[in-house]
């Protein structure tokens, strides 16, 4: 008996002294039998307020009934054009205030894709109609914005000082049920080729993330934001926790938020190089340590690495000072910065340390408003397709900016324009002039997912 007692105290004591060792000072609660116990209700108290739940809602048009939209049918059974019915989706999932002065909230893009109506509930019960500012897909990050008052925004915290093992909160609304906490470790850094989204840097956490979780506060013990949650690892398709779930280092959302404030959209930009991940041979022959660096396999020799520089074989250990353990980690490094910022790529050449300094390039492709007012918000490039009959260039869709004139119309990623009213078109020059000189109605013959479609634009 006396020992589970000994235990049972050495357990307390320690847990007392992990709190104290984050800084945690808040009074302890009262002693209950001449022992006190540690408690994460200061911290939770000045930390939930700034954690909101995000509602949001979407009209869906169900599609006509084909044979009552047939004019024939119509005309001789005499019966009534079909109207399509209006179906509303609503969902839930969380988010974070970042900024209680401009009213910023920070969540994920899948929890408001395509919503016509975002409505945020504060904890003191307040609800706010919030504006899309912006969102990136490959991120997975959205950024809205309330008009309030008195609003509790999280303070930040360096997320590239979080440790295996460190303790954390997950904040958020899973299952609608209302605000909840959960608390765990971190399990690992730096997850990526989860194929959750196209930039992956993740936190690993056993921390209990449900659905609802998503766009929530992953907090330290000093109550600062260390993470987005955003998604989790639920085997067989149940969509429940099983202990692995993963958050956007803070680190990484607010370089998101920094280009989604200021432009509405994320404008990446490129090195043009294409690297790969060190094998253990390589890394003996390269003289590298274990899990350091990504060698260059492939460049465009008229990017902006080959004219600082950069040369096949090379291995990329760091850009801009910031540790680069993977090809994964070259691309967020790149990814985040803007176009035109200036990136320090440390890398080993010839067993020899070097710094290369390079320009942040424009992606390729023009912006599709300078073609066509239809293509706004969409990028286009020409591609050189093998065919039967030889190779063959036409334009492809890019990228298409969420809520644009170009998604209006439904275009899509890797979209590639054939014709245009029947008029084949080659290239950007092309589809230009046809699209200026025809009238009337407009139609593009698509090349889509191995399928060919026909699009009206409006």
């Amino acid at each position: 008996m006396l020992r589970v007692v000994q235990v049972y105290w050495q357990a307390w004591v320690a847990i007392v002294g992990i709190l104290l060792s984050y800084c945690v000072y808040a009074a302890l609660p009262s002693a209950v039998e001449g022992q006190a116990l540690p408690s994460l209700a200061p911290m939770l108290k000045k930390v939930t307020p700034a954690v909101v739940n995000i509602s949001t809602s979407r009209l869906v048009r169900e599609r006509d009934n084909p044979l009552l939209s047939d004019p024939l049918l119509r005309y001789f059974f005499n019966l009534p054009r079909s109207q399509p019915e209006q179906q509303q989706n609503n969902s839930l999932g969380s988010g974070v205030v970042i900024d209680s002065e401009q009213g910023y909230v920070v969540t994920n893009h899948h929890v408001i894709d395509k919503a016509d109506t975002i409505t945020v509930t504060l904890r003191d019960g307040r609800n706010l109609e919030a504006r899309l500012i912006g969102s990136d897909p490959d991120t997975d990050v959205a950024l809205l914005q309330v008009n309030a008052d008195n609003l509790t925004a999280l303070p930040q915290a360096d997320s590239e000082k979080l440790l295996v093992g460190d303790f954390v909160v997950a904040i958020g609304n899973p299952f609608g049920l209302g605000q909840t906490v959960t608390s765990g470790i971190v399990s690992a850094l730096g997850r990526s080729g989860l194929g959750i989204e196209g930039y992956e840097d993740f936190i690993q956490t056993d921390a209990s993330i449900n659905p609802g979780n998503s766009g929530g506060a992953l907090v330290n013990l000093r109550g600062e934001l260390v993470g987005i949650n955003t998604a989790i690892l639920a085997p067989g398709g149940s969509g429940g926790n099983v202990g692995i779930g993963f958050a956007i280092p803070m680190n990484m959302v607010q370089s998101i938020v920094d280009h989604l404030r200021d432009y509405g959209e994320v404008r990446r930009g490129m090195l043009g190089v294409s690297a790969q991940d060190i094998s253990p041979d390589l890394a003996a022959a390269f003289g590298l340590a274990k899990g350091q660096g990504a060698v260059v396999v492939e460049m465009d020799k008229e990017a902006t690495a080959a004219k600082a520089g950069v040369l096949i074989g090379d291995v990329i250990i760091a850009v801009n000072g910031q540790q680069v353990r993977n090809a994964s980690d070259v691309r967020n490094r790149v990814g985040l910065l803007r176009v035109g910022d200036e990136a320090t790529l440390e890398i080993i050449r010839d067993g020899k340390p070097l710094s290369i300094k390079a320009v942040i390039a424009d992606l390729p492709g023009v912006n599709g408003a300078n073609v066509s007012p239809y293509f706004d918000g969409a990028r286009l490039r020409e591609i050189e397709i093998d065919t039967r009959r030889g190779k063959q260039r036409h334009v492809m869709v890019q990228s298409v900016r969420d809520g644009s004139i170009a998604e209006q119309n439904a275009l899509q990623i890797n979209d590639v324009i054939l014709t245009v009213n029947r008029i084949s078109v080659d290239n950007l020059n092309d589809l230009k002039q046809v699209m200026n000189s025809s009238m009337g109605r407009m139609y593009l013959r698509l090349y889509r997912d191995a399928s060919l479609i026909t699009l009206r634009l409006r």
